[in-house]
C-alpha cells in the first residue's frame, strides 16, 4: 500500500511540476551552422570553455561559455543563430556606485562572490550577483541603474 501511495505521489509531482530546461553538454561540431557562426564571432579573442544545448518551454537554445581576460562570458544563442542573452562577469569595483551599493544592500550579511551584467537584445537589462551567506548560495538582481526590478531577468 505504501509503495502504491509513494508511486502515485511521484507521478503526480512529475505531471504537475512545470517543465524545466534540460541542459546537455555538446561540442562545436554539434552546433547548427547558424549557431556555430555566431559562437565563432562571439568567441573572438576568448578561450572557449564549453558548449551546451538547452531545451525548455518548447524551444532550443545553445550556449557558449567563454573566458575573456580572466572573466567569464556566457552567450545564449537561438537555433537561428541570433544572440539572445549575454552574461558577462564584471569586477565589483568597476560597477557604477548605485549598482554596487544596491547589490551590497541586497546581499546584507552575505558575501558577493561574482557579479554579471545581463544583456538581452543588445541592451543591458540587469546586474546579477552571486551571494554566499552562512554556506548557502543565492542570487540577487538590480536594474542597470541599481534600482529594483519589477521581475527577474
Amino acid at each position: 500500500m505504501l509503495g502504491r501511495v509513494l508511486t502515485t505521489a511521484i507521478l503526480v509531482a512529475a505531471v504537475t511540476t512545470p517543465a524545466r530546461a534540460q541542459e546537455k553538454k555538446i561540442t562545436a561540431a554539434d552546433l547548427p551552422t547558424a549557431v556555430r557562426a555566431t559562437a565563432e564571432a562571439q568567441s573572438k579573442g576568448a578561450t572557449v570553455r564549453g558548449y551546451s544545448r538547452e531545451t525548455g518551454h518548447g524551444r532550443v537554445e545553445y550556449e557558449v561559455q567563454l573566458m575573456m581576460g580572466g572573466l567569464t562570458r556566457d552567450v545564449s544563442i537561438g537555433a537561428d543563430g541570433a544572440v539572445l542573452e549575454i552574461e558577462q562577469q564584471v569586477l565589483t569595483d568597476s560597477l557604477p556606485p548605485s549598482v554596487r551599493d544596491a547589490l551590497m544592500k541586497k546581499a546584507g550579511a552575505g558575501k558577493i562572490t561574482k557579479v554579471e551584467s545581463l544583456t538581452k537584445g543588445g541592451k543591458l537589462v540587469a546586474y546579477e550577483a552571486a551571494i554566499l551567506t552562512a554556506g548557502k548560495r543565492s542570487e540577487v538582481q538590480v536594474g542597470p541603474d541599481g534600482t529594483a526590478l519589477s521581475h527577474e531577468e
